[in-house]
């Protein structure tokens, strides 16, 4: 009789499972996630096409900003890459990569904090981007927006840099206090075999 469940623990062992399958509703979004990427992958090709095909027309700022806009793209498809399949490796189900030879050197122990740190890093660098093609066409920019815009996107910039460092800076300090304690539990095994 031991053996049986009560209908409540029936209940809470199927609730359970319940909620641990729900991390499959994230499937269809990165799923969604790959598919967005193959539209972006065109723009980028279009944004090429553009390119070469006002190669002789262009200035150098022309070519400057053209080359840069193919970067930040290609940016953005990195940062869509991260999220894919570092999300769900992490969040849905383990992707057995580990043998395979062209395993990305980021997914090695990714776990959601050092996630979250190349996101913010990442999208420090798109912001970046961003920036650097207002100062290279820093005339046009003020006719188009104003000194305020511009002043906005530095500050921007500035925050996620910011937010990049303390997540960063508080990754650091929750490790090194994982680690700490894992260090001082074989400190005290050395010390009983001795």
């Amino acid at each position: 009789m031991s053996d049986q469940l009560s209908p409540i623990k029936r209940f809470e062992n199927f609730f359970e499972g319940f909620m641990f399958w729900s991390r499959w509703v994230q499937a269809p979004l990165y799923t969604g996630l790959i598919i967005s990427s193959f539209f972006y992958l065109y723009k980028f090709f279009q944004e090429l096409l553009h390119i070469i095909n006002h190669t002789a027309s262009f200035h150098e700022t022309e070519m400057m900003l053209g080359i840069l806009s193919l970067v930040d793209i290609s940016m953005v498809m990195n940062l869509v890459v991260m999220v894919t399949i570092g999300g769900y490796s992490i969040f849905t189900s383990r992707i057995d990569v580990d043998m395979h030879d062209d395993k990305p050197l980021w997914l090695e122990n990714l776990d959601a904090g050092q996630l979250k740190i190349k996101l913010a890093t990442s999208l420090a660098s798109i912001s970046g981007v961003q920036l650097l093609k207002t100062f290279i066409d820093y005339r046009e920019a003020v006719e188009k927006t104003s000194a305020e815009g511009i002043v906005m996107e530095i500050v921007i910039h500035m925050v996620f840099i910011t937010s990049a460092l303390l997540l960063a800076q508080t990754e650091k300090i929750t490790h090194s206090y994982g680690h700490h304690g894992v260090i001082l539990d074989h400190d005290k095994e050395e010390e009983e075999e001795h």
